[in-house]
């Protein structure tokens, strides 16, 4: 495995294998913080954390929108990482659960509380 960047976003770090996707949301544990869905477990058999950014086309039908929103979590995930780091490695998944676009700082603030909430969680 090659050096790990400290703020890129590798494919190494995303989740896209069905049966990872279907086993975090069968078993993972969820909470909801505005305006996004949270869902996490841990996941021993990697050694970094691995993502997944999802927005529903029933709220978005035009996919450039879809797109930008998922670009913003991204972007606002992969910067402030970091405050993930002490915790075992895990999966989350992270649904834009509202019908309106919002502006890239909240949803950078919704990511950032979010690694508040999985650290306290368990």
């Amino acid at each position: 495995m090659q050096k790990e960047k400290i703020q890129g976003f590798g494919k190494d770090e995303r989740l896209y294998r069905k049966k990872e996707i279907k086993e975090l949301f069968d078993k993972g544990s969820s909470f909801y913080l505005h305006p996004l869905k949270v869902i996490f477990m841990p996941n021993p058999a990697s050694d970094c954390h691995q993502v997944l950014f999802t927005v529903s086309k029933r709220n978005f039908k035009r996919a450039p929108d879809r797109n930008l929103v998922k670009r913003r979590m991204r972007e606002s995930y992969r910067k402030h990482k970091t405050g993930l780091k002490d915790l075992p490695p895990m999966m989350i998944a992270y649904i834009y659960a509202r019908n309106e676009m919002l502006d890239y700082s909240k949803v950078e603030s919704a990511i950032i509380q979010s690694f508040t909430r999985i650290r306290n969680f368990g």
